[in-house]
């Protein structure tokens, strides 16, 4: 079985694939840091039907210049602007046209881009750039079809200043050229929101065969360190699922206003330095990016409004590479976080919030909104309810199928159902029963044949969350050998009868306040948020105008701005912080303060 041959209606896009498709990008940029432009020519190679006259591609915020069939000059249409979809480009076609180019550059407002100044990099020397293309943010530096559901090769060449390296998500160079231009190959198909671009004063360093780092300078031995056992992660997940099919895996460590942990660009994982701990304790975050490789990147969903499939299969992945590599007691951790992450997520939603349900209706709306804990942890707990019913070499060997049956298509949450009752034919009636597909799928909140999750290693930080609470003594906490997870979980047990007295107390005794861990440091600070504690006060401020990643500070925006008097502090940090902050981050930030 394979995805429907026809693109599917995508409500996030202009593009009318079905008339007229782009199959091959040839792509020139120029990267100019004093005006912060990008100057372009994309040259697609398109399929058509034989009565399509006209081609349609998504833009926002872009300045076209001038468009070219078969290299003749032509006219174009920019249409009205759309709330959060931009501008479609009309392009009329000849009955022989089967190339366009597009002549363009990108403006001050174009949304995926993010210049940074010196003074925001960790070397505080040179500027730098990087893209970030998901949802629908690919239209912002490049016209294309923006939709999951278009996939298409591409090559490029990119000149940038001397002394700069240029990344993308394809094969990439590990040292810097004279002359600063760069040229790229992806031969494999990829949507639109996997195209991705980086350029700053960075260097390599391998860490295996197939895997290395990609940072500047004053990162790379940290992140060298950090990332050590990305070979055997890789290793790990093609042992699970079948060959990894992109050649190489790299990661880049982004400036810390990358809005979100990871960004799974093929070859090249973008990643936060808030995973930067120096005891490897969040690398969990590069096996998720890395499991993309197969769930998201080879079978992708074909619109925003089936993400699950992407982030629901890619949390069960990763925790099972976890598994593998540290065993079933580190993974059982991830995922009683995860659940606990979910039903927080549920109770903000409201638990008949149809936004609860996997299958999203995100017409009219900002393919952002469904990037919750929905799609990736109530998608994970699903398959887990399938391993359950049909146990987990029958489940290896539906995964392993299904990658392989659509792999380089994009595909529907409807065509997934059909795939998964036609592999387990013969389990039909134990699906039916203990895991009812269609309840996870179109109804809100968590089914009640979901699978239980606990954690062995969780049990014992119960036993200790107890001893502290009856004795307020931080001696008995003294001396752990716990993880990042397990101090997270502890916190989370003891926050609804914690005090600000007691908050200080261990504070004294293991200087939550100064945690060089983001995860750790962000939990507190919210609790210190909730239980006013005043001492994190100059923390707050230092950490949300240091750190722009969107799962740290819209919550720590969010509980400061309930406060009675913390709107106006919120809008001062905020004033701060703005500028250092991606648009994805800033759109979010600008909603809550000033909506």
């Amino acid at each position: 079985m394979s995805a429907d041959s026809a693109p599917t209606h995508d409500p996030h896009s202009f593009s009318q694939p079905q008339e007229a498709i782009v199959t091959h990008l040839a792509l020139q940029l120029k990267v100019d840091f004093e005006s912060k432009i990008l100057t372009g020519v994309a040259t697609y190679r398109i399929q058509k039907q034989p009565d399509a006259r006209r081609i349609i591609l998504d833009t926002k915020d872009l300045f076209i210049q001038a468009v070219y069939l078969n290299q003749a000059p032509d006219t174009f249409n920019l249409g009205p602007d759309k709330e959060f979809l931009g501008q479609p480009l009309e392009i009329p076609l000849l009955n022989d046209t089967d190339e366009i180019s597009i002549h363009y550059q990108t403006t001050s407002v174009s949304a995926a881009l993010q210049w940074l100044g010196p003074e925001q990099t960790a070397g505080g020397q040179h500027p730098f750039l990087f893209t970030q293309s998901q949802a629908i943010l690919a239209r912002t530096w490049m016209p294309c079809q923006d939709s999951p559901s278009v996939r298409f090769t591409y090559e490029a060449q990119v000149q940038v200043p001397a002394g700069y390296l240029a990344l993308m998500s394809a094969e990439n160079p590990q040292e810097m050229v004279n002359n600063g231009l760069y040229i790229f190959k992806m031969v494999h198909p990829i949507p639109s929101y996997l195209m991705a671009l980086a350029v700053g004063h960075l260097q390599f360093k391998p860490v295996g065969s197939r895997t290395g780092v990609y940072a500047e300078t004053a990162t790379l031995p940290a992140a060298v360190y950090e990332f050590a056992e990305m070979e055997k992660m890789l290793l790990a997940a093609e042992d699970l699922y079948g060959t990894y099919p992109w050649g190489r895996y790299d990661v880049l460590v982004l400036p810390p206003s990358f809005p979100f942990g990871g960004m799974e660009n093929p070859c090249l994982t973008f990643a936060t330095p808030t995973i930067i701990t120096g005891d490897r304790s969040l690398t969990s975050l590069v096996a998720h990016e890395l499991a993309h490789s197969w769930s998201g990147n080879l079978v992708t969903n074909a619109t925003w409004n089936d993400f699950w499939l992407n982030e629901g299969f890619t949390v069960y992945f990763e925790r099972r590479i976890m598994e593998y590599l540290y065993g079933p007691e580190y993974a059982d951790m991830l995922k009683v976080l995860g659940y606990q992450d979910l039903n927080k997520t549920i109770e903000e939603l409201g638990e008949t919030n149809p936004d609860t349900c996997l299958k999203l209706n995100l017409v009219n709306r900002d393919p952002d909104e469904g990037l919750t804990e929905i799609a990736y942890e109530k998608g994970n707990l699903f398959l887990l309810t399938i391993e359950k019913a049909v146990g987990r070499a029958r489940f290896d060997a539906f995964i392993q199928n299904y990658f392989q049956s659509f792999a380089f298509q994009s595909n529907t949450t409807e065509n997934f159902l059909k795939f998964l009752s036609s592999f387990f034919d013969q389990e039909k009636g134990i699906l039916t029963k203990e895991v009812q597909p269609e309840c996870w799928i179109y109804e809100p909140g968590i089914p009640k044949v979901a699978v239980k999750v606990s954690s062995a290693r969780f049990a014992l930080i119960e036993e200790k969350a107890k001893e502290w609470q009856s004795t307020k003594d931080p001696s008995v906490l003294a001396n752990l050998p716990w993880t990042t997870h397990e101090w997270l979980y502890f916190l989370q047990l003891i926050e609804t009868e914690l005090q600000a007295s007691e908050m200080a107390i261990l504070d004294n005794a293991f200087h939550f306040t100064q945690s060089g861990n983001a995860e750790v440091l962000a939990a507190w600070l919210e609790m210190g948020l909730k239980k006013d504690y005043q001492v994190i006060e100059e923390a707050l401020g230092k950490f949300l105008q240091g750190v722009g990643r969107r799962k740290f500070v819209l919550p720590l925006f969010k509980l400061l701005a309930d406060k009675p008097t913390g709107k106006n502090q919120a809008k001062s940090i905020y004033e701060k912080a703005r500028p250092n902050y991606h648009a994805v981050t800033r759109q979010s930030v600008d909603k809550l303060l000033f909506a």
